[in-house]
């Protein structure tokens, strides 16, 4: 069975703000590009977990800020309203599950499978958010908030757990 990629802008590959905006093209995955999005996420947290938590939340704020012009102008461009391929939100979301977890694989995969539930199942304020809002922050919003949903249950975790 071959892979189709035919619902992917023809622009991921040629244009450096779609091609961002689409995750480094991990969006661009024919099946669950959410999960592939957040995958893709992993090294850049990685990248950035060990700096101190200041400079961290600030690279975090650059994340959703330059993801709500990404975003937003991506959808613009190609004219689809918050494209599925678009992963620069689950990026962002990610980043924010991870905010001052702990070291460790298990802390990796844990923040991994609870922010890629709460991105799918959308509980209130999320859907409200994810139907309402829309344009580049729309997008972005969402995912910030199952990221911070996210979190909560993490940190609630490490200290039920750790």
């Amino acid at each position: 069975m071959a892979l189709d990629f035919s619902n992917t802008p023809a622009s991921v590959w040629k244009n450096p703000v779609h091609w961002l905006a689409f995750g480094f093209g991990s969006g661009a995955a024919p099946v669950a590009p959410g999960t592939f999005g957040t995958l893709a996420a992993i090294p850049i947290y990685l990248l950035i977990s060990d700096l101190p938590v200041p400079v961290y939340a600030l690279v975090v704020l650059i994340f959703f800020l330059a993801g709500v012009w990404l975003c937003g102008r991506t959808s613009r461009d190609i004219g689809v309203e918050d494209h599925g391929g678009i992963v620069w939100d689950e990026f962002t979301g990610y980043l924010v599950t991870m905010f001052l977890a702990p070291e460790g694989w298990v802390w990796v995969l844990a923040g991994f499978v609870l922010f890629r539930l709460f991105d799918i199942w959308k509980p209130w304020p999320i859907k409200t958010l994810d139907q309402k809002v829309k344009g580049g922050f729309g997008i972005m919003i969402d995912d910030v908030l199952a990221g911070v949903f996210a979190a909560l249950c993490l940190q609630g975790l490490v200290f039920v757990l750790g």
